[in-house]
Order: structure tokens, then C-alpha cells, then sequence
């Protein structure tokens, strides 16, 4: 169903995928919008590992969530800012391509939403009280959605 990379050589093995999808602040998810048009929007997210799920919260409506309920499919794209080596001019950048199918998770499994917005809030927030005083504000006004990856590749290109 899905295509194999083409270019083998550059492959990353899926521990490095992991430890970019960690470590990585932003990323690009895309789904199929209106008119069959592509939507592609920044994100930030965190990586469930465990569940191998990437997770991230937006409005309860509007362009993404009409997309996402009309079809579940979405591709999910994140990247390193890239190195120098020394003496080079280019530099070294590493991606993971996700894909996979997106689940509205409903609000009445608040204790998931909770613990997946607090891991979620840990990775940006630098105090837990900062992601707490988010959380009691805004937590009833926001769609969790976890992308269930059904296929990840990484990658290793130097941009020469």
C-alpha cells in the first residue's frame, strides 16, 4: 500500500525517526481539503512512542477538522534544522514522513485528553504550572486529534 523509498542509501532506521519525532518542536501536517486541494498546516505535537501515535490539539472546528471528518487519512512531516560539517557549504538535514489515520479522540475521555495535553504542554511549557494554567483554561475548548502512524520512513539528505 505504501511505497518503499527510493533512494535506500539515505534511509534512516526507525530509532532515528523516533528521535527526531522527540525532538523536533514543529511539523507539517497535510490532509486532503476542499475541492480534494491539499492542506498542508504547521503544527506542534508529541510523539507517543509506545503508541506510536502523534498527538496534537487545535479548534473544534474549522478547515482541519472539516478535512480530517471527511477523511482520516493525513501525512505528517517533520525535520531538523540541519548541520554544517566542517569545511562544507551544505548542510545535513534529516525528515520523518508519517502517515497514517487521524482520530478525533472525543472529549468525554477527558482523563486521556488530560494526560496527552499535559505530555503535549511538558515538551514546550518550561514549568508544569505554566502547562496547568493552560490546561484549566482551555482544555473544554480544544480537539485533541492522534494521528495513528500506519507508515514512517526518515531520511538523510545533504542539500548539495
Amino acid at each position: 500500500m505504501f511505497r518503499d523509498m527510493r533512494r535506500k542509501k539515505q534511509q534512516l532506521p526507525e530509532e532515528d525517526c523516533a528521535r527526531i519525532l522527540h525532538g523536533e518542536k514543529r511539523g507539517a501536517l497535510a490532509v486532503v481539503g476542499d475541492e480534494g486541494y491539499p492542506y498542508a498546516i504547521p503544527i506542534n505535537f508529541w510523539y507517543d512512542e509506545t503508541e506510536n501515535a502523534i498527538y496534537f490539539h487545535c479548534a473544534r472546528e474549522g478547515h482541519k477538522i472539516d478535512a480530517l471528518k471527511a477523511d482520516s487519512k493525513a501525512c505528517f512531516t517533520a525535520w531538523t534544522g540541519g548541520v554544517r560539517e566542517e569545511g562544507e557549504w551544505w548542510f545535513h538535514v534529516e525528515s520523518v514522513v508519517a502517515m497514517g489515520r487521524a482520530e478525533l479522540v472525543s472529549p468525554s475521555e477527558e482523563a486521556r485528553v488530560l494526560e496527552k495535553l499535559r505530555r503535549l504542554g511538558s515538551k514546550y511549557f518550561p514549568a508544569d504550572e505554566l502547562t496547568e494554567r493552560e490546561i484549566s483554561q482551555y482544555a473544554s475548548r480544544v480537539q485533541l486529534v492522534a494521528l495513528h502512524i500506519e507508515h514512517l520512513t526518515g531520511k538523510h539528505v545533504r542539500e548539495k
